[in-house]
């Protein structure tokens, strides 16, 4: 069948780019699950609603970690065995894999509700935004398996040779979203829990779509008795840890971000820091959704040992990454205003302070991408340890270091100075890592 020889065409850019392309759209109408949330959120509750999405998001990010661990983890794993043809064996792991994953994720929709009114009770918030908080997780949290099914869905379809359906599931999941963000919102007047129950709603397309998918017996992957193989469940966490990692200190460095815009600026500079969170989002959607493409074309080739397609696959991802950092900064720069507008009047004291950081911001963009990559090439080629390295190098260690030396020293543009300089950081420790290792998998 066609997925099945798909690793077997040789490795040119047009090749590489039909493996990324669907990704790459798919991830950027993934960020727009929750950009959507936020511009109508802004424009139909208020900025006060806006910064409460932010003040949300650590939460979420904590929630869903696990999630995204097992998937990238497990995707690793048993591509790496279908390229040592243990076709059967990766068959059953993967159904074991899923099965781990709805039960984290009852366990973990239920520490979310019971911590959630003590999360942001101790954070000192106005009643108002302190309610929009609650309001919004408590509904997302009902969403919390179809979501994390999403999350491994979209990377099972992308390995077993279905990206262009992953694609299709991700754009029809973020038009409903859209669609009920707006339903929910501006008809049925919900405020912003219409905003969570569209996005869950928007997830669970994937979600549903995945569990037929997978049930069918033609596919490359498919459901078949589970055999709990543990060593399977530690490597796959073993080599997804990085981007768990990612996940929990992501949600530490955004608590962080608050917490100090709560100091300097109040809630106003919460709801900027959200403002330019997107538009780092949707930038880095494009290096995340490149990287997820890629990754089991190199599980598959280093799995196989054929070490010229995997040099010639990351020589020409470096040069693909390099050519869209460049075009992402010259589009953020010069659509600054018309993107913050967006989500904030020009009279709005929000305008301002997203402006100034958003141009200050689009620095990172030249390292994000390296950055990015560097990572998911490490977790492909099974070696999590140093995947982990970099990414919580990377969202936690420089970014600690920046956060609190820099607002020290420039107030609120050392706020924004923070990203671009711990990205430069992180692109200084990848690029060493690229060179130590360069020998061991022969690229």
């Amino acid at each position: 069948m066609e997925e099945k020889n798909v690793y077997a065409k040789p490795v040119t850019l047009r090749n590489i780019l039909k493996f990324a392309i669907p990704t790459i759209a798919m991830t950027v109408f993934m960020s727009f699950y929750t950009m959507a949330d936020g511009l109508f959120v802004s424009n139909l509750v208020g900025t006060d609603a806006l910064s409460a999405i932010n003040l949300v998001a650590p939460v979420i990010q904590l929630v869903t970690a696990i999630s995204t661990m097992l998937a990238t983890g497990g995707s690793a794993v048993i591509m790496k065995k279908m390229g040592e043809k243990k076709t059967e064996e990766a068959r059953e792991d993967f159904t074991f894999l899923i099965i781990v994953n709805i039960a984290a994720g009852i366990v973990m929709c239920g520490a979310g509700y019971m911590l959630m009114d003590k999360v942001f009770t101790g954070m000192g918030l106005s009643a108002k935004v302190a309610g929009y908080c609650t309001e919004y997780l408590g509904r997302y949290l009902v969403f919390t398996v179809p979501i994390l099914l999403m999350n491994n869905f979209t990377l099972y379809m992308i390995a077993s040779g279905k990206a262009n359906l992953s694609l299709i599931c991700s754009v029809a999941g973020g038009v409903l979203n859209i669609v009920l963000d707006y339903v929910f919102i501006g008809i049925f007047n919900m405020g912003i829990g219409g905003a969570a129950v569209a996005t869950g709603i928007g997830y669970s397309v994937t979600a549903v779509t995945g569990i037929f998918v997978f049930s069918r017996k033609k596919n490359l992957l498919h459901f078949k008795k589970p055999v709990p193989r543990f060593k399977v469940l530690v490597n796959a966490a073993a080599n997804g840890s990085s981007e768990m990692a990612t996940a929990l200190v992501t949600g530490i460095i955004t608590i962080m971000f608050n917490w100090t815009m709560l100091r300097y600026a109040g809630e106003n500079g919460v709801a900027a820091v959200t403002i330019i969170m997107y538009v780092l989002m949707f930038a880095s959607s494009l290096y995340t959704g490149y990287s997820y493409g890629v990754a089991p074309m190199l599980s598959f080739y280093y799995g196989g040992q054929e070490h010229a397609k995997l040099k010639k696959l990351i020589s020409t991802s470096l040069k693909v990454i390099a050519f869209i950092s460049i075009l992402t900064v010259i589009v953020s720069f010069l659509l600054t205003k018309p993107l913050v507008s967006v989500f904030a009047r020009p009279d709005n004291p929000v305008y301002s302070l997203a402006v100034t950081g958003n141009r200050i911001c689009t620095i990172a963009l030249f390292f994000i991408g390296f950055n990015i990559f560097a990572s998911g090439m490490f977790t492909a080629l099974s070696n999590g340890v140093i995947s982990a390295i970099l990414a919580f190098s990377r969202s936690f260690v420089f970014m600690l270091i920046t956060m609190v030396v820099l607002p020290a020293i420039f107030g609120i543009n050392g706020i924004w100075f923070a990203t671009p300089v711990a990205e430069f950081m992180a692109l200084a420790l990848s690029a060493g890592m690229f060179i130590i290792y360069r020998k061991k998998y022969n690229y």
